[in-house]
């Protein structure tokens, strides 16, 4: 077993591993694969996201690995829209499958009662034989047969019992609307995950976010029954404490960055599942901050401060100029000189590059 880990150790690895510590030279699709996809709820977000990753990151560049398909966006982790490389999708699409099916269980369950799914997804299928179709066109047209059904439900019934994709241009840069719907058959992904498809899972898991617990890998992705997973991988895997005994698992050659390892201030999205992959996320926030950022269903975009989150942001206009307005969740006061200073100078680099046309660009330090 290795040495006890502190919590500023995990929050370097955390960072190292998610390309937050210096901004990588990569192409886009490796780079989503090394930090094993992206949330995707809104189009931008994954923009932003690969922004604060990469040097000499475009928006076309993403856009294009969108467009010609080497990107896929779909329900993924938690239930949640992800964009993914299509090898990713092929392999951990089938392990959500489960928990895809419980989420529609529980929440479309009753709207639903009746209703023969197998063959409501045969039907769908059919319907998406060739075509594109958004979420609300096809729930409409599969309440054709089923008038006392719930067009709405029968819609997303499907989109968590069957692998879809939703085509270019969803998700790419501000492009917003329903979501269209598409036939993944083309990624060859497979109706049903085999246990190595599970393992294959957990370690790239622990590349991207480790060392962590049985706990964070359950959290990260929504899968249940992974401690025997982890059971089966441990002669593999080298096994760490954290300060409070906790055991923590991660892939024996990946190296852990010193804790005094400076680390820049980052600008990261809306749900950015450096936030979102463990169960204990002390290593990026505290929990009074945690309440702040993590606000029902919604995880605010935050601002990284020497490792840690340390304040909120958001965008807004006023008379054609952009505005980004960085929110401390600590005193202002405490902020020393240089933190303030590389807050506002990379606030305004990603206005620069969110917003190329407007007529001004406003950082503003709330607070």
């Amino acid at each position: 077993m290795g040495p006890p880990l502190s919590t500023r150790a995990l929050g370097r690895a955390l960072l190292d591993r998610q390309l937050l510590l210096r901004r990588a030279d990569l192409p886009v699709v490796t780079a989503v694969e090394r930090v094993f996809g992206l949330n995707a709820q809104g189009p931008n977000q994954p923009y932003v996201a690969l922004w604060s990753r990469l040097d000499s990151f475009t928006i076309a560049g993403l856009t294009a690995a969108i467009e010609d398909r080497s990107l896929v966006r779909s329900t993924m982790m938690r239930a949640t829209q992800h964009l993914m490389s299509v090898p990713d999708f092929r392999f951990v699409r089938p392990v959500l499958a489960p928990l895809l099916r419980r989420v529609r269980r529980n929440t479309f369950g009753r709207r639903t009662a009746g209703v023969d799914l197998d063959a409501l997804v045969e039907e769908a299928r059919e319907l998406l034989d060739g075509r594109v179709v958004t979420r609300p066109q096809l729930g409409r047209l599969l309440a054709r047969r089923r008038p006392d059904a719930d067009p709405t439900a029968l819609g997303w019934s499907v989109q968590y019992l069957e692998p879809l994709v939703h085509p270019a241009p969803s998700g790419t840069w501000n492009v917003y609307g329903p979501t269209p719907f598409a036939r993944a058959d083309w990624t060859g992904v497979r109706p049903e995950a085999t246990a190595e498809d599970v393992r294959r899972m957990v370690r790239r898991y622990l590349a991207a976010f480790g060392p962590a617990s049985t706990s964070d890998a359950r959290v990260w992705s929504g899968v249940g029954g992974l401690r025997e997973v982890f059971e089966q991988l441990r002669p593999e895997l080298r096994v760490y404490t954290d300060e409070s005994g906790r055991e923590l698992f991660d892939l024996p050659d990946r190296p852990i960055p010193a804790a005094d390892l400076p680390a820049p201030v980052r600008l990261l999205p809306e749900f950015d599942a450096t936030l979102l992959a463990h169960a204990d996320r002390g290593r990026i926030m505290t929990d009074e901050i945690r309440r702040q950022v993590c606000v029902g269903d919604a995880i605010a975009a935050t601002v990284l401060v020497d490792g840690t989150v340390a304040a909120t942001w958001t965008t807004s206009h006023d008379d054609g100029a952009a505005i980004l307005t960085v929110r401390p969740l600590r005193p202002l006061r405490s902020w020393s000189p240089a933190d303030r200073d590389a807050v506002e100078a990379e606030a305004a680099r990603l206005l620069a590059f969110t917003h190329p046309d407007a007529v001004g660009h406003d950082v503003r330090l709330a607070g």
